[in-house]
């Protein structure tokens, strides 16, 4: 388990992460969502002591992790896939870490074939694609067999093949009782694989919940509604205090459900011969609650 309580980083003026609280539990995949520039890699980076708090405290397992000596075997991780040696192999590199952190050496076989990398174990680090790099940081992150794991954008170049398997790999790590905490700026890429949610933005909380109640939280459900008064039928609704716009021939109303636009229409003898509720998408939610939070907003000068 993950507990982050308070945490700060300032570096001098700026302040990139504040104040902090929540708790990463273990048995499911929690997704660490933001805009670019919210402060997740700060915040990964202080829960793995590579960075030191300006205030508040993280503890993976109930001690910091700068205590645990061979930190392989109680945490995995992947942060920066181009952070290998390109003149290594894979077997070598992965063997290096295996004798730092007393790893059994089977264990580097064992992650290069989990991660699809066995036929090229013996090649140079130098020549992988990004996609292959990516696999190597995860067989890295395996290779303590450890009971927390974090990933920071772990699907950054990999094919739709390599998407899959990372996906069904976390959860799988999370069925047999492990922590993971996977890091993204995509709501897209976490809709099929987390269980729960923390969401920050300019390094403040802005959500911590399960992924089910982030979604009714942010998503406002819209009604497709075709009719053959559609003017007289829009100008009924707004009375209603709905919101109405046009879209492909249709009306999209937001703010009454389709039984109670249903009844509006009988009401008046309107005839519809379409209508459908619709919910926005849950990276359409995301996108929504983080809007305050884009550290370059579309059209704005960086």
């Amino acid at each position: 388990m993950i507990e982050v309580n308070g945490l700060t980083k300032r570096y001098g003026g700026t302040t990139a992460v504040k104040d902090l609280t929540f708790t990463v539990r273990p048995g499911r995949v929690t997704g660490f969502l933001g805009p670019n520039g919210a402060g997740k890699s700060t915040t990964l980076r202080m829960i793995l002591g590579l960075h030191e708090p300006t205030g508040g405290t993280v503890t993976v397992g109930g001690r910091p992790f700068r205590e645990r000596s061979r930190g392989l075997r109680h945490v995995g991780s992947l942060l920066d896939a181009q952070d290998v040696h390109g003149g290594r192999s894979a077997r070598a590199h992965l063997s290096a870490l295996a004798r730092g952190n007393r790893i059994p050496v089977r264990r580097v076989g064992e992650v290069l074939e989990e991660a699809g990398l066995g036929a090229v174990a013996g090649r140079r680090v130098g020549g992988y694609s990004l996609g292959m790099r990516q696999r190597l940081g995860i067989a890295g992150a395996l290779l303590g067999d450890p009971p927390v794991l974090l990933f920071d954008e772990p699907l950054n170049g990999l094919d739709p093949e390599g998407v899959r398997w990372v996906r069904e790999l976390f959860r799988r790590l999370a069925a047999e009782g492990r922590t993971v905490f996977v890091s993204s700026h995509l709501m897209s890429e976490m809709e099929h694989t987390a269980d729960h949610l923390v969401v920050i933005g300019r390094g403040e909380l802005i959500a911590a919940e399960s992924l089910a109640r982030f979604a009714a939280r942010g998503t406002r459900q819209t009604v497709m509604v075709g009719a053959r008064a559609p003017g007289t039928l829009r100008d009924l609704l707004l009375a209603e205090g709905a919101e109405v716009a046009a879209e492909g021939g249709l009306l999209v109303v937001t703010g009454l459900s389709a039984p109670r636009i249903a009844g509006i229409a009988l009401e008046h003898r309107l005839v519809l011969h379409h209508l459908a509720a619709r919910s926005a998408s849950l990276e359409e939610a995301f996108m929504r609650l983080t809007a305050d939070s884009v550290q370059y907003p579309v059209g704005e000068a960086r």
